[in-house]
């Protein structure tokens, strides 16, 4: 079992009704540990918070200037996107730069996350594709590095297809860990994912907040990768969605990337900070999501990342009172526990 802590209660009425249990590493670039919640050692899987350093390879290998990639369509290379049709464009747009179309992706058919979206593809008489699955950016942007190295694409999603032993390679050098040390399953878009320690996630994401002790063209990347993602944070997620509308509120300060089951990974670029979030209860949408998500924006609030304005613009998200579908309240979301620096 997990070694969790309680983040979050919800009341209703005068009596406890559910506990939405967690941990949290928060690391500086330097790889210090300064603030943890349960477990900073609870090795689990990263999911979609990989994203960013999945795209890594093809930013510091020149391919992206190469291909003439906009910051836009690299914001979804690193998405786990709505499907909305301005996310199937970029997708498709990529594609086409490289020479492919959709019939190359294998991250599987999933009709578009965002309801608007997938009810407007339904009433067009059209069926979803490739394009409208969430990970379709972060296959684009693998596919460019194979055209790019002039590698297979049949097996580009076997572990050990060169790409995919890049990638593994970049995530280890990220995280101060060797490649024996992290164990590898196969993600819900079918690519390699990884399971490490929090406290070694989150100084992969310290050190995109600051990579000042990388070495080039690693740095660079970085950089790019963060600004694009700041710059479009619409790509990264879409209409109301977390990721999104943190980033939106953030003000250039703060990258995000949700993961599936339950993890989030931060960084804080004026602090220099990464953070690695992972809940016990793994569901991210409905109610099981207020778990998740109020803890990432108390969490932010707390490390000073957002102040009360910012807040009030998160509002959906953050713990306050819990209200019903006539907007009645019948109770509150609220936030037990409190971070603690070293």
């Amino acid at each position: 079992m997990f070694n969790t802590v309680p983040l979050i209660k919800v009341i209703r009425g005068s009596r406890l009704e559910a506990v939405y249990r967690g941990a949290m590493a928060v690391v500086d670039a330097r790889g210090r540990l300064v603030a943890s919640l349960g477990d900073a050692d609870l090795t689990t899987w990263l999911r979609s918070s990989a994203k960013p350093f999945q795209l890594t390879p093809l930013v510091e290998s020149g391919a992206a200037d190469r291909f003439g990639f906009s910051d836009r369509e690299l914001a979804v290379m690193a998405a786990s996107h709505n499907g909305e049709e301005f996310h199937v464009q970029a997708v498709t747009g990529i594609l086409a730069r490289i020479g492919l179309d959709a019939s190359a992706l294998q991250c599987g058919v999933h009709a578009p996350s965002h309801p608007p979206a997938a009810r407007a593809l339904e009433n067009a008489g059209q069926k979803p594709s490739a394009l409208h699955n969430n990970c379709s950016g972060k296959h684009s942007g693998m596919l460019a590095q194979c055209e790019d190295r002039k590698l297979p694409i049949a097996d580009y999603l076997s572990p050990q297809h060169p790409l995919q032993v890049t990638i593994k390679q970049t995530v280890t050098e990220m995280t101060d860990l060797s490649p024996d040390s992290i164990d590898v399953a196969i993600d819900g878009c079918s690519v390699p994912t990884f399971a490490l320690p929090l406290r070694n996630a989150a100084l992969a994401f310290a050190r995109l907040a600051d990579p000042s002790g990388l070495s080039e063209p690693r740095r660079s990347a970085l950089r790019r990768i963060a600004s694009a993602m700041m710059a479009y944070p619409e790509m990264v997620g879409g209409t109301q969605r977390l990721d999104t509308d943190v980033m939106s509120v953030g003000k250039g300060n703060i990258v995000v990337k949700g993961g599936a089951e339950g993890y989030y990974g931060i960084s804080l670029l004026s602090s220099g900070l990464g953070i690695a979030i992972k809940m016990e209860s793994g569901m991210e949408d409905g109610a099981d999501g207020r778990g998740r998500n109020a803890v990432v924006v108390e969490a932010l609030r707390q490390l000073g990342a957002l102040d009360d304005d910012q807040v009030t613009a998160l509002e959906h998200y953050a713990a306050g009172p819990m209200k019903n579908h006539r907007k009645l309240i019948v109770g509150q979301v609220q936030p037990c526990f409190k971070i603690s620096m070293r």
